[in-house]
């Protein structure tokens, strides 16, 4: 029963860290304020004879977004011009959780980001310059249930969450800029600390026994924004006619899926590797409210190798996605300027290669 309920604390870890954001990696993200799972660790609170607990989980997450696409293809006359966008994104994720019993839990998290942006685009076209963002993002509270007891659980289980997003951070960040009026205006969308929304968040997260050692896993996250704009300027309307309708930043929905496979070694099984697939992106239309103004919308599939280790009161943790297929897909305002100039357009997005993750959970 002791090896049982360490195997389902790794597998619990795991999909904790590994679904701490639900971003893409790259200009199509907006934030690191995505999804994150409280799932409950059976054995820790076995061995104190508690049901009730406290977990505090910080992680960090890094990535370098350059390489442009419009659509799937590639455009890499932006690396040969040197005109590419280079994003450089931290993310210090902090969270906290209350689990209640062996069934509900409840889990408070928020980001704290440092950016860097390098572009020419966004100072005259005539040289290269940064802006920059640091500082708290946007805040989750997330209540989440397992739909069955861990303890007699013999294939596997599911959770459950619903919560809320709140509009903590920054989303109308501001940067000095070059060669431009005025020289003081909010820096990128995808390097804002906050978007202005109050976020319906939903997920499902789950696993599934294949043996004594091996299990599949899964997390379903959604994230909705009915929020339409949020008021801050992009300044994007003065550098062509055919964005005059991208000057105010839109609040996009977020998501993120993943499936794989779990695998622990030895008696202790307190070794686990995981390998699997990973979806995440911000969709042309959100689910409620309008979608127009400004935003990137696409798409980033990943393969995810993962390992995870767990002590008997913490646990550490690291997976890095790796790009397979990156999209930039049309927008609201994109296939409107598609109808009036009678040709299909794409806006671009700079996407990373892959990211890198990795933290640590205590029991408190």
């Amino acid at each position: 029963m002791k090896l049982t309920f360490k195997f389902l604390t790794g597998i619990a870890i795991i999909l904790l860290l590994n679904n701490t954001t639900a971003r893409a990696q790259g200009c199509v993200a907006i934030r690191g304020n995505g999804s994150f799972s409280t799932m409950e660790h059976p054995m820790l609170d076995t061995a104190t004879g508690s049901d009730k607990s406290w977990y505090f989980t910080t992680s960090y997450r890094y990535f370098r977004s350059f390489r442009h696409f419009k659509g799937n293809q590639e455009q890499y006359e932006r690396l040969e011009k040197h005109t590419e966008v280079i994003n450089w994104q931290n993310t210090i994720d902090l969270s906290l959780t209350r689990n209640f019993d062996r069934f509900w839990s409840v889990t408070v998290g928020i980001p704290y980001l440092i950016n860097t942006r390098s572009s020419l685009y966004e100072h005259g076209l005539t040289e290269r310059h940064s802006s920059y963002s640091h500082g708290f993002g946007d805040m989750r509270i997330v209540a989440n249930r397992w739909l069955f007891d861990n303890r007699t659980a013999k294939k596997g289980n599911i959770q459950v969450g619903l919560g809320v997003k709140l509009p903590t951070g920054n989303y109308n960040y501001k940067g000095y800029f070059y060669n431009v009026t005025p020289s003081s205006r909010p820096v990128d969308q995808s390097i804002q600390l906050g978007d202005g929304g109050v976020g319906i968040i939903a997920e499902v997260n789950g696993f599934l026994h294949m043996g004594s050692n091996a299990s599949l896993y899964t997390n379903l996250y959604y994230m909705a924004n009915p929020r339409n704009t949020n008021g801050t300027r992009t300044y994007l309307e003065l550098l062509s006619p055919t964005l005059a309708e991208s000057d105010i930043m839109s609040v996009p929905d977020q998501y993120m899926a993943r499936l794989g496979v779990n695998y622990s070694f030895g008696q202790s099984k307190a070794f686990t590797v995981s390998a699997g697939g990973r979806l995440e992106g911000v969709p042309a239309y959100d689910l409620i409210g309008k979608s127009e103004k400004w935003r990137r919308p696409g798409y980033v599939v990943s393969a995810e190798p993962s390992l995870n280790y767990s002590f008997k009161r913490m646990n550490i943790f690291a997976n890095v996605p790796i790009a397979v297929v990156r999209k930039r897909i049309q927008s609201y305002n994109d296939k409107q300027n598609s109808i009036k100039t009678g040709t299909v357009i794409y806006g671009d997005a700079a996407f990373a290669d892959y990211s890198i993750n990795f933290g640590v959970s205590f029991k408190l």
